[in-house]
């Protein structure tokens, strides 16, 4: 992939993520590699890549931890181990022996993985598993890096002679040491070694009485370290001994390297494969840092990012643990191939414009990106980019001139397989001639078919997109009550650069404004006006969505309640139904085996009178005992005229007689009908099936009708004109107005009072202050009616 210029990849903020990478790295070779890191072309290539980052996050999260307990830089000890002659130390023995242990232990992991993993397993595939290389160290280094006593018979031999003839000399040594004593020549101290050899310490003026070689002397010239002559041969056959066994040593090194010399490839190919898995471990766990996935691949050269955040930042937020990034939800393709952005200074323009570059780049480069993996990303051939002041006292440009000479690269090679990111276009200049120019040079990338995310507050360039195919206006959202940006990205409309509300709200003197707003033109401030109130349009919208899902969650969790009623319900029917055919099949049973009984009882009395009469009154009780009783009446039914007549207006309470659920009455309809409330549940009742309650006082009906109760959010104009009524009629129709809005959910509304005496304004607020469900209220914008609007915020 093509980048210009050579620093844009710096601007994006390329570089330091891969220093976030190498700080995950375990050795230099790895460290290098992440240095490499370069954006390919290649799907496959970087398919690849991608899948062998996101199985190792996949290995990390929910599989045993792959043995990467040593990761030696064993490239140079095996070239060494090249050279005819050369021999490697112990220590070089030791890291390449830990180093194929390692090696040995990770192929084993994913051997035993088998399937699991299978882009990771083509990094060591068709490597052998060479056991020898590991014994042959093995049978002379042993576990603390040291040569070993028994590598050799010679070795052996030498190291048991030199123990042997040091406590011979120690011993002799220890001998003179004491007759020193107890002669009172000797210094403070015990045996020490000088030059390798073993010394007594003797006091200056005695050191004439003791016959042997002076090594050394204290630093004040009192103390002198003597080797006796009766020790001077055992100590220098120690020091023969000592070098035998060093030249035994290196024969046996010289040895082991000879064997591994025709290994060198394998072991090249071994640090290879120990290099990318460190590699691709670093990228695993950089990933799980952002909280990144692996989106789709396309072939096609476009983007769709959903909720993907700048990783910079958000590894900023998260290490300041300032909350969360706003997501960025941004496309682009073959029918929307240009994004022009607007909005105010600080609203997250250029934010958005870096991630979308900072994101192409790192996946093309094989890292995964912070974003939904439902989002969807091409492959580009080239990116360029016009981000910051790149002016040059040496190359005599100036800002301006700089943004220039890239634009004409951009127009000279950009191609439909190139990304283009400017920021802030065609400032610099004159904006009188940076605008027309601008508008030209979008229009000759346009025709190439270029893909951009653009920002600038150029009024021309937001008109030419509105009206140009391929172009797409979009803004970042503006809370323009509080005056504070949202970081949200919205496409197909244009923003305000809130220029004159920003320095408002920074307390430049009134009359300063009002002068900068004589001298723009009329049409300029027209424009400026419409994005401002399509802003706050768009911020009602967005803030009634949320309304809206918020109530579609309440309808989805009463619907939920709903249906596991009606479970329990139908269960509990089904039960009933059950139970009583059970009943009545043993009524039955038992019945008939009355009859029967009675039939065989009047047999065998002979059909006498009396003995008949008797069993035929015992039958009668028994069936009698069976038999449901007469239900009695209901004195709900038995009063429907009482009930009827009760006098049930708007507002009463009510209790429903089939359920003895209480209600408020919203409408008194047709042919006996009554409109009930129960909290937000709405149903309709004859008046023969409720039950007027006394005890409870007529409340205030705050849903005033059915029809109210039913009208849809579309329907409801959140704006009420009060202007020219009288104080009772204005405050009944607020009054009307308001109810409706809080029925719906709709979170503000604008009050049209004029502003005349202020009369009519301040009966207004002193209502608004009393009722419950407006949270606050304000003016409106002094451009748009100032004082004479009120909007009331309900929450």
């Amino acid at each position: 992939m093509k980048v210009y210029p050579q620093n844009a990849s710096d601007k994006l903020g390329f570089l330091e993520i891969k220093e976030f990478i190498k700080l995950k790295c375990l050795s230099e070779a790895g460290r290098e590699m992440v240095d490499k890191i370069q954006p390919q072309n290649k799907l496959d290539q970087i398919d690849r890549f991608l899948r062998q980052t996101n199985e190792f996050k996949d290995l990390i999260q929910n599989d045993s931890p792959l043995p990467v307990d040593h990761f030696y830089p064993i490239k140079n000890v095996a070239e060494k181990a090249r050279l005819e002659g050369a021999f490697l130390s112990e220590e070089e023995c030791y890291r390449i022996l830990l180093s194929l242990r390692t090696v040995y232990a990770i192929i084993r992991y994913f051997n035993d993985r088998q399937g699991l993993y299978p882009h990771l397993e083509l990094l060591f595939e068709h490597l052998p598993i060479e056991t020898k290389i590991v014994r042959s160290i093995e049978s002379v280094i042993d576990d603390h890096g040291r040569m070993k006593d028994n590598a050799s018979r010679l070795l052996l031999d030498l190291t048991q002679q030199i123990l042997k003839s040091e406590q011979e000399a120690r011993k002799r040594l220890e001998t003179v040491f004491k007759q020193a004593q107890n002669n009172g020549w000797t210094a403070d101290g015990n045996l020490t070694i000088r030059d390798g050899r073993l010394c007594i310490p003797i006091l200056a003026e005695n050191k004439r009485k003791v016959k042997g070689l002076i090594h050394d002397e204290s630093a004040t010239g009192q103390t002198a370290y003597i080797e006796p002559d009766e020790v001077f041969h055992l100590n220098n056959k120690v020091r023969d001994l000592i070098f035998e066994r060093r030249r035994e040593v290196i024969r046996i090194l010289t040895e082991l390297t000879s064997e591994l010399r025709p290994h060198v490839p394998l072991l090249l190919a071994y640090h290879g494969l120990l290099t990318k898995l460190d590699f691709v471990r670093a990228k695993a766990l950089f990933a799980l840092d952002i909280e990144a996935e692996m989106p789709e691949l396309v072939k096609q050269a476009e983007f769709n990012l959903i909720n993907a955040r700048h990783p910079l930042l958000f590894l900023n937020h998260k290490k300041g643990n300032q909350g969360t990034v706003v997501p960025l939800n941004i496309k682009v393709d073959a029918i929307d191939r240009v994004i022009l952005v607007s909005g105010p200074n600080a609203g997250g323009k250029s934010v958005c414009m870096k991630t979308v570059g900072l994101l192409q780049l790192m996946l093309q480069s094989g890292i995964l990106i912070p974003a939904d993996a439902t989002s969807k990303v091409g492959v580009f051939n080239q990116l360029f980019a016009d981000i910051g002041d790149d002016q040059s006292i040496e190359s005599d440009l100036s800002t301006y001139s700089a943004h220039l000479s890239k634009m004409k690269y951009f127009a000279d090679f950009a191609n439909a397989n190139t990304l283009v990111l400017i920021d802030e276009f065609g400032t610099g200049t004159d904006p009188q001639f940076g605008g027309p120019i601008a508008e030209a040079v979008l229009e000759t990338l346009n025709n190439k078919k270029i893909r951009a995310v653009i920002t600038t507050h150029y009024s021309n360039l937001k008109l030419y997109a509105s009206h140009t195919e391929g172009l797409q206006n979009a803004s970042m959202l503006f809370d323009n009550v509080q005056m504070k940006p949202l970081y949200i990205l919205q496409v197909g409309k244009p923003g305000s650069s809130y220029a004159f509300e920003i320095a408002q709200k920074i307390g430049l003197p009134k009359e300063v404004l009002e002068l900068a707003k004589q001298k723009i033109g009329v049409q300029q401030k027209k424009v400026d006006t419409l994005l401002v109130d399509l802003e706050r349009d768009k911020k009602q919208v967005y803030d009634t969505k949320i309304a809206i899902n918020k109530r579609e969650k309440e309808m989805i969790l009463l619907k939920e309640q709903y249906e596991t009623l009606n479970h329990d319900l139908q269960e509990n029917k089904r039960q009933l139904i059950k139970d009583a055919k059970e009943e009545a099949r043993q009524l039955l049973k038992d019945a008939n085996k009355l009859i029967e009984n009675t039939i065989s009882d009047i047999k065998s009395v002979a059909a006498d009178k009396e003995k008949t009469k008797e069993i035929r009154s015992k039958l009668n009780q028994a069936i009698d005992q069976h038999t449901e009783k007469k239900k009695k009446p209901n004195p709900a039914v038995a009063n429907q005229k009482e009930i009827i007549d009760q006098g049930i207006e708007i507002g009463d309470w009510v209790k429903i007689l089939d359920s003895g659920a209480e209600a408020q009455v919203l409408e008194v309809a047709k042919n006996n009908n009554l409109i009930l409330a129960m909290g937000e549940l709405r149903t309709v009742v004859k008046q023969n099936k409720v039950e007027k309650l006394r005890g409870k006082e007529k409340a205030k009906v705050v849903r005033k009708s059915h029809a109210a109760s039913t009208s849809s959010i579309a329907d409801f104009h959140p704006e009420v004109d009060l202007r020219g009524m009288r104080t009772e009629d204005a405050l009944q129709k607020m009054e009307l107005v308001l109810d409706r809005a809080v029925m719906i959910g709709y979170p503000s509304l604008k009050i049209i009072h004029g502003k005349g005496d202020g009369i009519l304004r301040r009966f207004i607020r002193e209502y608004l202050r009393k009722y419950s469900h407006v949270s606050r209220f304000e003016d409106e914008h002094a451009d748009r009616g100032g004082d004479g609007i009120t909007y009331a915020y309900i929450g």
